[in-house]
C-alpha cells in the first residue's frame, strides 16, 4: 500500500535518504538538488526528492497502463535484494546481479542463451539429465544453468524492449543508460551528489546507499507499476506500442528502439511536506 506524501518524508528523512556525499566528490550538475552542506557533506532536497518519487509514480503508472513493462535494475549490494523483492511484486522484469554488456542492444544473442536456459532446465524437469548423461557432463550442464540464471533469471519472460527503466546508482550502471539513451527508452533514477543526472530524464535526487531509503522508494514506484496493471487494455487485445506515423516493424525487429528522443514529461505538482520535518532532518 502507497504511502501519504507526509508519511513517505518522515520515513525517507529516518532512512536518510537526504545525506550526500562528501563536498570534495560532488558532481556540480546536482547543485539545483542539494539543500545545502553539513559538516562537509551535502544534503539534498528533501521536497525535491519527493518530486521526483511522485513524478516517476506517474509515469510508471501512465507506461504500464499503456502495456509496456518496466525493468528495474540495481546490481550493488544495498540494492539487489529490494530490486529483486519489489519487481517480482508488481511483475516486472529486474537485473540485480550484473549487466551484460549488450542486455538490450544485442538482445538476440541474450535471448538465445535464455533459450539455452529452458533447454537445460527440461533436463532436469523430465529427468533425462540422469539417464542420459555422464556425472561430469552433468556437473558442467549444471553450471551453465546456473550462471544463466543468475544473470538473466529476472528478464527470463522479457519478449520486448521496456517501455521504461528504473536504475539505482546512475556510475553504477552507466552501460545500461547508454543501451537506454540509444533505443528511447526512459528512464528513472536515484541520483546522488556524485552522479550526473543529465543522461536521465527522471532524477530521484537521494543517497543511493541507503538501503532503507531505496526500499522505500521501490516500494513506492512498484505500486504504481500495480495501479497501472489494473488499468491496462484487456489481455486479448494486442497492443501496439508502435508510435503513431511510424510503420511497423516486422515480429523479427520487434526488440529495436522507437524512433525520435523521449519527450519530457508534464511537471506534477509537489504536495506540500511539512515543513518542519524538512528543516529538522536537513539541518536548516
Amino acid at each position: 500500500m502507497a504511502l501519504s506524501p507526509s508519511d513517505l518524508v518522515k520515513q525517507l528523512v529516518e532512512a536518510g535518504v537526504h545525506f550526500g556525499h562528501r563536498v570534495s566528490r560532488w558532481n556540480p550538475k546536482m547543485e539545483p538538488y542539494i539543500h545545502g552542506k553539513r559538516n562537509m557533506i551535502h544534503i539534498i532536497d528533501v521536497k525535491q526528492t519527493l518530486g521526483g518519487i511522485l513524478r516517476a509514480k506517474k509515469l510508471i503508472a501512465a507506461t504500464v497502463a499503456q502495456g509496456k513493462d518496466v525493468l528495474f535494475v540495481g546490481t550493488k549490494r544495498q540494492a539487489r535484494h529490494a530490486v529483486e523483492a519489489e519487481s517480482q511484486r508488481c511483475g516486472m522484469h529486474y537485473v540485480s546481479e550484473r549487466w551484460l554488456g549488450g542486455t538490450l542492444t544485442n538482445f538476440r544473442t541474450i535471448r538465445a542463451r535464455l533459450n539455452r536456459l529452458d533447454e537445460l532446465d527440461k533436463l532436469w524437469e523430465t529427468g533425462a539429465i540422469e539417464a542420459g548423461y555422464s556425472k561430469k557432463m552433468k556437473a558442467t550442464l549444471g553450471r551453465e544453468r546456473d550462471k544463466i540464471k543468475t544473470n538473466l533469471e529476472g528478464i527470463r519472460k522479457m519478449e520486448r524492449v521496456p517501455g521504461l527503466m528504473v536504475l539505482i546508482d546512475v556510475r553504477r550502471e552507466h552501460i545500461a543508460v547508454k543501451e537506454a539513451r540509444k533505443l528511447g527508452v526512459k528512464t528513472i533514477a536515484i541520483v546522488d551528489t556524485d552522479c550526473d543526472p543529465d543522461p536521465i530524464d527522471l532524477p530521484i535526487p537521494g543517497n543511493d546507499d541507503a538501503m532503507r531509503a531505496i526500499e522505500l522508494i521501490l516500494h513506492e514506484l512498484a505500486e504504481a507499476a500495480i495501479d497501472g496493471k489494473q488499468t491496462r487494455p484487456d489481455k486479448g487485445d494486442k497492443v501496439d506500442n508502435t508510435p503513431e506515423g511510424q510503420r511497423r516493424r516486422s515480429a523479427r525487429s520487434q526488440f529495436r528502439a522507437e524512433d525520435g528522443k523521449p519527450g519530457e514529461e508534464p511537471a506534477v505538482p509537489v504536495e506540500n511536506a511539512p515543513a518542519e520535518t524538512v528543516v529538522a532532518a536537513t539541518g536548516a
